[in-house]
């Protein structure tokens, strides 16, 4: 009997440690949700999701803020966690945010020389215009949307990546999606864009005459990586089964769970129509 209970203590014991130890390897994800100019409904939408995909996936744990105050490195009251305690920053933000110089040297060294992720989502490309070290990190910049909310064609352009293989290699989706400045395929690798040929290129306020409109990409910054995901404008995207399936492998790949290989390349002939 004693030997018994000496065997279900020892089995208790080792149940309890490899729990602490899953959890101890749990990654932490901060998602930033402060609006300085328009209000994206979808951003309490997208925080939910992205809350529930590392619960379910049991990898990450998700930390939310409506402010910039954890975007440093330096130590916060009461022991409230900083930038060091992340793995990765999500921001579905725009406009100024509430940041200091210090506050973004920070976040840059984060990404750069810590090694770790950074996410924009949608109006991310509307955050800092004024800051071009900001731009040069993400990628680019908002320079409009002229098709507003529409049935927007899109091709997936590299199926590999992580997440983009849950989805079709053409599909049609409602949403907003931006047109972007100071992007240049030398700089990222782009995973999902807009289909020109299927497009109205004689709205107003189109500025780009090579017809090439990314709306996902992905690239490495330094030692860290960063994804842009352009879509998540309209809430109903956050809900697609999909969607989501691709979010949970792209936030694996920005903690550094998964590899991705995110070197630039030229625009692949699959991206044009057939």
């Amino acid at each position: 009997m004693r030997t018994t209970q000496r065997l279900l203590m020892l089995a208790l014991t080792l149940s309890v440690a490899s729990s602490l130890r899953a959890e101890e390897k749990k990654k932490n994800l901060l998602v930033i949700g402060q609006s300085k100019g328009y209000q994206h409904e979808s951003i309490s939408t997208a925080m939910v999701t992205l809350y529930n995909l590392g619960r379910s996936a049991g990898q990450w744990n998700t930390y939310f803020r409506t402010d910039c105050t954890a975007i440093t490195k330096k130590p916060l009251k009461w022991g409230a966690k900083n930038l060091n305690d992340f793995d990765a920053v999500v921001f579905f933000t725009d406009g100024d945010l509430d940041m200091d110089d210090s506050q973004k040297a920070d976040l840059l060294a984060f990404v750069r020389d810590d090694g770790k992720g950074f996410i924009g989502i949608h109006s991310a490309t509307i955050t800092f215009v004024s800051w071009p070290d900001y731009g040069k990190m993400i990628g680019g910049y908002f320079d409009g949307h002229p098709w507003g909310e529409f049935a927007a064609p899109l091709v997936v352009e590299d199926a590999a990546f992580p997440g983009m293989k849950h989805l079709p290699r053409r599909l049609v989706l409602k949403d907003e999606v931006y047109q972007v400045k100071d992007f240049s395929r030398e700089q990222v690798r782009v995973l999902l864009s807009l289909d020109a040929d299927k497009l109205d290129l004689s709205k107003k306020g189109i500025h780009r005459k090579d017809g090439d409109f990314a709306v996902i990409w992905a690239r490495t910054y330094g030692k860290g990586r960063v994804l842009y995901n352009g879509l998540g404008h309209c809430e109903e995207v956050w809900e697609q089964p999909e969607i989501q399936a691709m979010w949970q492998d792209q936030v694996r790949w920005s903690l550094g769970l998964v590899p991705g290989d995110a070197t630039p390349r030229p625009k692949p002939a699959l991206a044009r129509s057939q």
